[in-house]
């Protein structure tokens, strides 16, 4: 019996690119069975250590194509957007350890736990509402049906949640990852979620992985 495919998944809840290729990895792991890993990572962090920069830092040019690339992709995935959210960046720490404390209780695979995430992204990108925001992902989370008042409590007191999410981070980092989404699948890396139909068709055909190389040399 051939086994599940099994995709690692790094993001933010304030990466947009994430945002607008959430449904669509959630379609694409249900038409393939595939188990999804989340790994909330500080982006700004990874952007710090690897080149980027955030929107604002960088040049003109960028963020105008930027607003182009947003345009074209929402209407290919047919999914709201807020252009200027009244709330970005804000810092999503809190709500990626509500995240993994949930994942430490009900599992990756657990419904409730996939709907918080896509409703986290949807909440700074469609709905404008602060991801920082305690009384904002407590309700998040209970409407995802999660217990999103205890999750909470355990998010700001559980020390391991926050080193967890510094690992999380830190592991990106040593792979090598230097922005979001991010999907790993056999060892190779798809980033951006342009790449969504080119991870579909690796796990379909079934061809060996392409690995980043030791050496650039």
């Amino acid at each position: 019996m051939t086994s599940r495919p099994v995709i690692e998944y790094y993001f933010s809840f304030i990466s947009l690119w994430s945002y607008i290729g959430s449904r669509r990895f959630r379609l694409l792991a249900k038409e393939n069975n595939a188990k999804i890993i989340f790994k909330p990572v500080d982006l700004m962090h990874i952007f710090s250590v690897s080149g980027g920069l955030p929107v604002k830092q960088r040049s003109p040019q960028r963020q105008a194509y930027r607003f182009v690339e947003m345009e074209r992709w929402t209407k290919v995935r047919r999914i709201p957007i807020q252009a200027h959210p009244k709330f970005y960046p804000a810092n999503p720490s809190l709500a990626h350890r509500v995240l993994l404390a949930a994942i430490e209780e009900l599992g990756h695979e657990s419904e409730a736990v996939q709907e918080f995430v896509h409703r986290s992204l949807e909440a700074v990108w469609a709905n404008e509402l602060d991801i920082a925001d305690k009384t904002t992902i407590s309700d998040l989370a209970q409407s995802s049906g999660l217990d999103g008042i205890r999750l909470l409590e355990r998010a700001e007191n559980e020390e391991k949640l926050a080193e967890q999410e510094v690992a999380l981070t830190e592991e990106a980092k040593a792979k090598r990852f230097f922005g979001a989404p991010l999907y790993l699948y056999r060892d190779e890396p798809f980033w951006g979620q342009d790449r969504l139909e080119m991870l579909e068709d690796v796990i379909k055909s079934g061809r060996d992985p392409i690995i980043l190389p030791d050496s650039l040399g």
